[in-house]
C-alpha cells in the first residue's frame, strides 16, 4: 500500500494522525506518512483515516 499526502491541500487538522498514529504524524501544520509503504496490518487504519480527511488530501493506492 502506498500513501501520499498532498501537502498543498492538507489543512493540518490532525485527524489522520489521531486515527492512525502508526501511519501518520504531524510535522508542523501538515500531515506526513511515517513510512512510504504501509504494512498490511495497518492498511485498514491508514485507509480509514484517509477516507475521513475533510479535504481529501490523502491518496491511497
Amino acid at each position: 500500500m502506498k500513501i501520499v499526502v498532498d501537502k498543498n491541500t492538507c489543512i493540518g487538522c490532525g485527524l489522520c494522525a489521531q486515527m492512525a498514529p502508526d501511519v501518520y504524524e504531524m510535522q508542523g501544520d501538515v500531515a506526513v506518512v511515517k513510512a512510504g509503504d504501509v504494512p498490511a496490518a495497518q492498511a485498514a487504519d491508514a485507509k480509514g483515516a484517509a477516507d475521513q480527511c475533510p479535504v481529501s488530501a490523502i491518496a491511497v493506492s
